[in-house]
């Protein structure tokens, strides 16, 4: 995941200091905040005069033609408007480049995008615009995953409350990239804040069950009438690589993994017809409870002598709620 760093989030140093430090700590982006202010491009030349890190332009404006010119004459790696200031559809000319995003508040709902599916990414402001140091509504967890469930190919973009603990669970879920602001610039130093943003031993004010796939996304069979072929059938169609196993209750009863099919198979390659449901079974995988923190979490991970794929996720009275996935994580670390 990408670290786009909020230049004016600084109220001490002049902007070069700011933007030196930023390149001297190799941030990814530079993140341009401009509330409908023109001036912004005064900045941006400056910084173009300074360095080649890529400038990440977010505009708040109800008349985005009138940046059209600017934006030819001073072109951006990245470009995103926000929608709710928008007074009409948004048509960006065809000849300004970088790549397109729109920006939406924590309420505005992701199918708003829907009319926007030539664009690159959505940015979520996961705190009120404007104000630096909120706090991340939880709220975005979900809000990610319906996005990424919807659009797969489409990248997502946060700003908001994006602390190290916050950091890891957007790079679990397959975020792009994140703004930070108040959190890089308030630290001992820009360093001191990207290691927190990446290392893995953070403090924990946000739970398993925040961020998890809830039980209703995830692919699942039913232990009392599975078959092999219905069980094969959830693993594909769930395009997760794996189903969990429930009975009718929702009692969490083993999961099938990729993995547990081609154990299977190699079991008994010279009869695969005789493969049963048990066969495929993981009746006691390694699980985790919604009200687990992320510091737990990372524990019970470190516990593990394999690699990690997925937890399926319990209560206390072992039903299944959901399942932890690891592969976008796993993507962004490599």
């Amino acid at each position: 995941m990408k670290i786009s760093a909020s230049i004016y989030s600084d109220k001490i140093r002049s902007l070069h200091e700011v933007i030196a430090d930023l390149v001297a700590h190799q941030v990814d982006l530079l993140h341009v905040d401009c509330n409908d202010d023109l001036n912004v491009f005064t900045d941006i030349q400056k910084i173009r005069e300074w360095c080649t890190l890529p400038i990440d332009l977010h505009i708040i404006t109800n008349e985005p033609e009138k940046y059209w010119d600017l934006l030819r004459k001073h072109p951006v790696e990245y470009l995103t408007f926000q929608f709710e200031d928008l007074k009409t559809p948004l048509e960006i000319p065809a000849d300004i480049t970088g790549r397109k995003g729109l920006a939406v508040i924590t309420p505005t709902p992701i199918t708003v995008f829907d009319a926007y599916q030539n664009f690159d990414f959505i940015l979520i402001m996961a705190t009120i615009p404007g104000q630096s140091g909120g706090v991340f509504d939880k709220v975005n967890f979900s809000k990610i995953r319906q996005f990424r469930a919807k659009y797969p190919n489409k990248s997502i973009h946060v700003d908001g409350g994006v602390n190290g603990e916050v950091s890891f669970i957007l790079r679990n879920m397959g975020v792009s990239s994140s703004v930070s602001g108040s959190y890089l610039f308030n630290a001992p130093s820009i360093g001191h804040a990207l290691m927190n943003l990446t290392k893995r031993e953070i403090e924990s004010h946000y739970t398993v069950g925040d961020f998890m796939i809830p039980l209703e996304e995830c692919p699942k069979d039913y232990i009392e009438t599975c078959t092999t072929k219905s069980i094969l059938e959830a693993v594909e169609k769930g395009n997760f690589g794996f189903t969990l196993m429930l009975d009718q209750n929702n009692q969490f009863k083993g999961i099938v993994s990729s993995a547990d099919i081609r154990k299977a198979l190699l079991r008994k390659i010279e009869m695969p017809s005789e493969i049963i449901p048990q066969d495929l079974i993981n009746s006691n995988p390694i699980k985790i409870t919604a009200k687990s923190t992320v510091v737990e979490l990372l524990q019970l991970i470190k516990k593990c002598n394999f690699p990690v794929m997925y937890f399926p996720v319990v209560d206390k009275q072992g039903n299944a709620v959901g399942i932890i996935n690891f592969v976008h994580l796993i993507k962004g670390e490599i």
